[in-house]
């Protein structure tokens, strides 16, 4: 994105950013991403890769922020709008941030804190202006830093992951080949701007491509349901991306509905271009029924922090329920068993990646890269899969979604996916429970279907009817919602403490 947001806009009246009702140009978007970086050059000719860590509003303030540091030769560290204190402190600390920049509403959260480090703090004022810089800006080398994302720390504690800007023209332009991004296009941001999925994917994918992306301050689904209908009404290509956990909760809003406001919503959105689900696994009902419900096939696609988007169903041609799909173009995948060697086609195995949107480090932790690369430089994902018919299945997480019970080795993926099948069970997350006899105790924790009370007996009987009894969960317990982080990924080790 560096060289590209380096040279002037080839769109530049065209609206790059719609935030708060108001619509932003390229033009706009360019010029206030210069003045930012001279404001954090301060006279300097270089930041150097210094990290700037940032606490912005998602919308145009946030695109010319991040788009400002990495002019001034910054890495730019954003910060989760959501997160406590202590969280926030954790990444600037490990990061050794030396500015902080934060949208007004943010000020109070951190003046403090950065105060008491003795760090830069630019609180972003609305409605001022800096007085015009016309300086040159550094010309930065294709591998230099460029970003510090941390790792979702499910299973262990949150990592710095290290991208260059070569590694982020590299996300960008496979995306860009796979999923034929327009200048017509129209992109709905919902989603966390401090990961992979919202940054690449819709931000900079769409703005590569000349696109608009729209954002909203909070998830509404009447909210996204109005825009489904003003995107259709207009002469612009709607492409919508969310985590299953929004196509989840609009499925239920448009069940609500009347049947004539429900067929006016379907209209509207099969003419949308594209629909996209990622960040967590998809299930298969919710691909089902948002079929239905839309006209739309859910694209389901698998990446990474550490490597952008690997693997992805085909834009054009068959999108297989259960499957995350083939290699994007320029990414290689493997499969491999524990001692780093290619498994057979339909043996599981761990999915390995290697390409050049793959990241380069993680960030002060030389121990934990080392151990996460294989010693011919592919990069291990501890998510194991199996290659079905040509398409990537994936089984879980190698470290909380593989059960070890009894002897075999058991997908929670798999267990859950016949679960929500259940009329009674509205969601539900598997995990394995240490057991002297067993080695891991299969245990579901379960969403109820309101009004439905689950009689777990009834349901253990039925399960058993659809899979080996090895596979039953063992345990249960009835909760109102399940543990998620930001993405919407359930917090399974979170989870284990509630049994």
């Amino acid at each position: 994105m560096y060289a590209y947001i380096q040279q002037p806009p080839l769109y530049p009246a065209k609206p790059a950013i719609i935030a708060n009702g108001q619509s932003f140009s390229y033009q706009e978007l360019h010029d206030a991403s210069r003045q930012f970086a001279h404001v954090l050059l301060d006279n300097q000719t270089d930041l150097a890769e210094a990290r700037v860590a940032f606490m912005v509003v998602p919308g145009f303030d946030y695109v010319w922020v991040q788009w400002g540091i990495w002019l001034a030769g910054g890495v730019a560290v954003p910060l989760a709008t959501t997160y406590p204190l202590e969280s926030l402190q954790y990444v600037i600390d490990d990061t050794q941030a030396t500015i902080v920049v934060v949208s007004p509403e943010f000020e109070a959260i951190l003046s403090e804190y950065v105060a008491e480090k003795g760090l830069r703090f630019l609180v972003l004022a609305p409605g001022s202006s800096s007085p015009r810089q016309t300086s040159p800006l550094p010309v930065l080398d294709a591998d230099r830093r460029a970003m510090i994302l941390y790792t979702s720390g499910t299973t262990s504690k949150p990592k710095g992951v290290i991208s260059t800007h070569e590694t982020i023209d590299a996300q960008v332009a496979v995306l860009l080949r796979a999923w034929a991004y327009a200048d017509t296009d129209i992109s709905l941001c919902l989603l966390p701007l401090h990961h992979v999925h919202g940054i690449i994917n819709v931000v900079c994918g769409t703005l590569r491509a000349g696109g608009t992306v729209e954002f909203q301050p909070s998830f509404s689904a009447e909210r996204v349901c109005d825009w489904f209908r003003a995107v259709a009404g207009s002469e612009r290509t709607g492409v919508f991306m969310a985590v299953p956990t929004i196509y989840y909760k609009l499925i239920a809003h448009l069940e609500t509905l009347a049947d004539d406001r429900k067929k006016a919503l379907k209209e509207a959105m099969t003419t949308f271009r594209l629909m996209i689900s990622g960040s967590a696994a998809l299930p298969v009902s919710i691909m089902e029924t948002w079929q239905v419900l839309s006209g739309h096939r859910l694209l389901e696609r698998y990446g990474m922090t550490e490597i952008g988007m690997a693997i992805s169903n085909p834009y054009a041609g068959e999108r297989r329920a259960g499957h995350i799909g083939q290699p994007l173009p320029g990414v290689l995948v493997r499969l491999t068993d524990e001692q780093d060697k290619e498994v057979e086609p339909g043996e599981v195995g761990e999915i390995q990646v290697r390409g050049k949107t793959v990241f380069a480090t993680y960030w002060q932790r030389p121990e934990a890269t080392e151990a996460t690369f294989t010693a011919d430089g592919w990069f291990r994902t501890g998510d194991v899969a199996v290659l079905d018919n040509g398409y990537y299945k994936i089984l879980g997480r190698s470290s909380v979604d593989i059960i070890k019970s009894g002897g075999y080795k058991l997908s929670a993926l798999e267990i859950e996916e016949v679960l929500r099948s259940h009329p009674q069970i509205a969601d539900c997350s598997v995990v394995g429970l240490a057991s002297d006899e067993w080695g891991e105790l299969v245990a579901a924790a379960l969403v109820a279907a309101d009004p439905a009370v689950i009689d777990t007996a009834e349901l253990n009987a039925w399960m058993r009817t659809r899979m080996p009894a090895y596979k039953v969960p063992r345990r249960y317990i009835t909760l109102p919602e399940l543990p998620r982080n930001a993405m919407g990924k359930v917090i399974k080790n979170e989870l284990k403490t509630l049994f």
